[in-house]
């Protein structure tokens, strides 16, 4: 009886199944966590990028003379 019983827990198939769906949920939820952390800054963030992409398109076509 002690044998089966060691058997059939040592065998469990989805058992691997099961940890992998449960990294995912941790790494889904840090990623979650994570975005709502830095959502407020987006904004500021991405004028910042489009401010510093505008300025050095403007010095490259101020550096061409306007070709």
């Amino acid at each position: 009886m002690n044998r089966l019983l060691n058997k059939a827990l040592k065998r469990r198939p989805g058992q691997n199944t099961v940890e992998y769906l449960l990294m995912l949920a941790v790494v889904v939820g840090v990623v979650l966590i994570a975005g709502m952390a830095i959502k407020q800054y987006m904004p500021t963030l991405w004028g910042q990028i489009q401010a510093k992409i505008g300025g050095a398109a403007d010095s490259l076509t101020a550096s061409e003379g306007g070709k």
